[in-house]
């Protein structure tokens, strides 16, 4: 049974009424079969690790040094630590009566959940400039996106990432807290935790809104002028086809932007299409990004190949003499 707890410890900053943990009601709604989402969570978040790891690992092949493939690493890498915010606790939630997080602990779930949402934005938003570069600028690639250049840019993003949910976690940690503590959600979610203050947020409501706005159209813009602009220069030379390079890209921010819009307009199925988005980007950019790139997927039948050559167990042999 779910219910409410307020903290009996007084001391000189803390408020006797306010809550110590919240309750994450998560999927339980759902039905009294709780392994069957429990094994499909669990199935989609090893999948998720293993695919993004090994993106990571194979890039540190020699021959996949270019910044695509560099921009290719750091979003496998948020794409591990996003998920591993969330479904880890999830997937305990699963696994017990009652799925309990204590109040500091929602708010760093939430902040770092909602960082690490636009730090992929973010990226996808630098891999559309590299994309800009590499088709409009050819001649001047190598000059232009240099290993300072992309770590500016990565930096870049990290940063504006870091500022755009700040606000946002810092209004909702100075709220007071004072019961009902259950969470209508699979992790703290902002709008979820926000329901449970015990004062006005309209305040809240319009602080979150601008955020999330502007962590979403500040990089859809971006990606959409230089795919506009790719476009235009595709087509005064006539090479249209060359687009199929920028397939794999435009794919993964299509569903990411999307399912992004949709979590915020649909509330009433948000928790299920919230578990959905969390996961599918993380889940479909490693599959993506290594059917639609052939020297991914040679890198990693190579990569595959010396791992299983090195793991091959050395059988010794008497050297034959000759009579």
């Amino acid at each position: 049974m779910l219910t409410s707890h307020r903290s009996s410890s007084v001391n000189g900053t803390s408020d006797p009424d306010s809550v110590s943990f919240f309750i994450l009601q998560g999927l339980s709604s759902l039905g009294d079969r709780p392994m069957i989402p429990f094994v499909i969570l669990l199935l989609g978040y090893v999948i998720i690790l293993g695919g993004n790891s090994m993106i990571i690992f194979t890039l540190t092949d020699p021959k996949l040094h270019s910044p695509m493939y560099f921009f290719l690493c750091h979003l496998s890498f948020v794409d591990i630590v996003y998920t591993t915010t969330t479904i880890p606790k999830m997937l305990a939630g699963f696994l017990s009566d009652v799925s309990i997080i204590s109040v500091p602990g929602c708010f760093l779930q939430m902040h770092f959940f909602m960082q690490l949402n636009c730090t992929g934005h973010a990226i996808l938003t630098v891999m559309a400039y590299d994309r800009y570069v590499a088709i409009c600028h050819p001649l001047h690639y190598t000059s232009i996106m240099t290993r300072r250049v992309q770590t500016l840019l990565i930096a870049g993003a990290w940063g504006f990432s870091t500022f755009c949910p700040l606000p946002v976690t810092t209004i909702a940690l100075l709220r007071p807290y004072c019961g009902p503590n259950v969470v209508k959600h699979g992790w703290c979610d902002f709008s979820s935790v926000r329901r449970l203050a015990c004062a006005d947020t309209s305040v809240d409501n319009i602080v979150s809104l601008f955020f999330a706005a502007l962590s979403l159209l500040i990089p859809g813009v971006l990606i959409l002028t230089s795919y506009v602009l790719i476009g235009i220069s595709l087509s005064r030379m006539g090479r249209l086809k060359a687009f199929r390079t920028c397939a794999a890209h435009l794919t993964v921010v299509s569903i990411s932007f999307t399912s992004a819009a949709f979590v915020y307009i649909s509330y009433r199925v948000r928790i299920i299409v919230a578990v959905l988005y969390a996961a599918l980007t993380p889940f479909l950019n490693p599959v993506i990004y290594s059917l639609r790139n052939k020297e991914l997927q040679e890198s990693i039948r190579r990569t595959l190949k010396l791992k299983n050559f090195t793991e091959k167990p050395h059988v010794f042999r008497f050297p034959s003499v000759s009579q």
